[in-house]
Formats: structure tokens, sequence, C-alpha cells
């Protein structure tokens, strides 16, 4: 099993993307001219200088912002962790990003209560998964919410030896911020202090379509 911060929660997403509407302006110039009348003597007419077109500028496209939830709110706009490429293949290299992202997506599913992502790359086998998805999503429910808890991984690494089942093994150092449990009246329900970073031992099997998790635990020892 992982540290206490590890299964505590996370807070949850809410904010809605901007829609830019870009407008353009096309302006016509026009060209006059004359011509002299019969018998009349002949005289230049300057044509009129045609008018310039203007350069429509473009709208500036809104992003949604990040905001990071406090004791006012729940975060709003949380950015979705990205699978990298690396991560994808069975090498050391795709093993070791696969680790990094896991942990990133669990600490989405922690600031945001979503863990649907977080389950669609640990499933069921993973007893210690299951259990952090299920405090995820009942700590959010309610209108409850957490402040911190943000998790990185320093280091993450692998011998990458196959075992006869199949699956290698990460050696992961964790650290996650301090978390605070907020009610949905506003009120804390309890602050955790910042925990030292632990070790944790991931194991990872890689199927036809890439990586998942099969067990977590700490490093004993």
């Amino acid at each position: 099993m992982t540290s206490q911060n590890i299964f505590s929660s996370g807070a949850a997403r809410s904010g809605a993307v901007a829609i830019a509407i870009g407008l353009s302006l096309a302006l016509a110039g026009c060209n006059s001219g004359g011509s002299p009348g019969p018998g009349a003597s002949s005289s230049p007419v300057a044509a009129e200088t045609p008018t310039a077109t203007a350069t429509p500028t473009p709208t500036p496209t809104p992003s949604a912002v990040y905001k990071p939830a406090d004791a006012t709110g729940p975060a709003q706009n949380v950015p979705v962790p990205v699978l990298p490429e690396v991560a994808k293949t069975e090498t050391k290299e795709g093993a070791e990003a696969f680790t990094k992202y896991w942990f990133s997506v669990l600490s989405y599913s922690y600031e945001t209560g979503d863990a649907s992502l977080f389950e669609s790359i640990s499933p069921t086998p993973c007893e210690a998964c299951q259990k952090v998805s299920k405090v995820v999503k009942d700590w959010h429910s309610e209108g409850r919410w957490l402040v911190g808890g943000k998790i990185s991984t320093p280091v993450a690494n692998t011998t990458f030896i196959k075992a006869e089942n199949g699956t290698y093994q990460m050696a992961v150092q964790v650290h996650q911020e301090p978390l605070s449990y907020i009610r949905a009246d506003g009120t804390v329900a309890r602050t955790d202090p910042q925990a030292a970073d632990q070790g944790n031992l991931l194991v990872l099997k890689y199927r036809g379509d890439g990586w998942s998790v099969v067990e977590l635990g700490n490093i004993v020892g």
C-alpha cells in the first residue's frame, strides 16, 4: 500500500471553456473617371485612389485558466495528463514514462474527483488502485473537495527485467503536497501535514494496447 497521503483524495473540477468568435471585415475600393463631351477640348481626369483594404485583426482565443482548489472552492480547468508517445512502447524508457504518467493521472483524480481515466489504466487486479479510486469518488460526493494533495514523482526507474508472469517492477519516489479536506459548507474537516517522500513499488504489465498497473505497494527496507 502507498502512504496515507497517497490514499487521501482530490479536488473537483469546474468551469467552462470559453469560445471565441472571430470577425472578418472586407472593404471594397472603387474607381471613377470622365470623358470629354462632343466638341469639347480634352482634359485629363485623375482617377480616384483605390480605398485600401483593411486587414482583419485576429481575435485571440481565450483559454480556460487553471485555478487550484482553495478554501473558497474546488479546482477549475485542471489540465488532463497526456500520455507520452514513448510510454506506449514496451521499453525501459516506455515503462518509466508510463509510471510518471500514471501518478500524474492519480494526482488529476485527487484534484478533480474524476477517476475514470485512472481506472482505465488501473484494471481490476490492482486492489490498492481500487481503494484509491473509491476514496477519490466518495470524498468528492455531496459537494466536498480537497485543497492541495498534488503528486509528483522525482524518481521512477526499473531494471526492466521481465518476470515469468510477464510483469515489470518500477521503483518510484513519490512526493505529495499536504491535504486539507473541505466540507460542502467550506469548513475544514481535516488537514494532513507534509509527509516525507515515499518509496513505492509499481508492478506493470504490457499488453497489446499498452501498459497497465497490476499492483501498487510500498518499498520496505
